[in-house]
């Protein structure tokens, strides 16, 4: 019963983040979609704080962030403005950065494999999908044209295309449709590349020292006095 306690939170901070991703692009055409859009992204940001706030040391420095998104996405749905929204992607990159960071924590201390540790691993995963995405949203807010269609003067002016060309640089596919123009993007676009290989042989090295096979459990507590 206290595992599948511990488990809850992860659980859902996990298929909240899914659900955004795949929702993205089905909802990033007009203004009331959008607007559910923005309001579905805030589903994963509470769980995060919710999940953080669990982790000692952590909830005075989510809070204050997840407030400056509240405050700057209110604000640029009413005062739309280029220089609001890149304030907000920037701040979403700061929480979600946090994010990833203090769920590190939990996996790095982990003493042994439960479920929550498998859900927490994903969601880091696509917290750094997410965080490297809103960077780029916050810099083609700055300096439009940053990112391009392949083969095209046109720029990714959608969100869905940011994100997706986020996620196919972490996953290091990269499949070329969507680039970065700026010698200074394409540093980051490579930095994402190395952060998903790096993360994924990190996690993996964690999770199989921390892992205890059921019969050596046992056969542990036997042995006990």
């Amino acid at each position: 019963m206290q595992e599948k306690t511990e488990t809850g939170p992860d659980l859902y901070l996990l298929l909240s983040l899914l659900l955004v991703i795949l929702m993205y692009p089905v909802l990033d055409h007009g203004f009331l979609r959008r607007l559910m859009l923005g309001l579905l992204m805030f589903v994963p940001v509470i769980l995060a704080t919710v999940r953080l706030s669990q982790i000692k040391g952590w909830l005075w420095l989510t809070v204050p962030l997840m407030s400056g998104v509240f405050i700057f996405s209110a604000a640029d749905t009413f005062f739309p403005s280029r220089v609001l929204d890149g304030t907000k992607w920037v701040l979403v990159a700061a929480f979600l950065a946090l994010s990833v960071v203090g769920l590190f924590s939990f996996l790095k201390c982990a003493r042994s494999v439960l479920n929550a540790h498998l859900h927490a691993a994903v969601s880091i995963y696509l917290l750094l999908g997410l965080g490297w995405f809103a960077l780029y949203s916050a810099i083609e807010n700055f300096y439009g044209g940053a990112i391009l269609r392949s083969n095209s003067t046109a720029m990714a002016d959608r969100p869905s295309e940011l994100l997706y060309f986020s996620l196919v640089t972490l996953s290091t596919i990269g499949y070329g449709d969507i680039v970065p123009l700026y010698a200074e993007v394409r540093i980051l676009a490579a930095l994402e590349g190395m952060t998903g290989v790096l993360y994924a042989a990190i996690t993996v090295a964690l999770l199989v020292s921390a892992y205890k096979p059921q019969s050596t459990s046992q056969e542990g507590q036997s042995t006990a006095p």
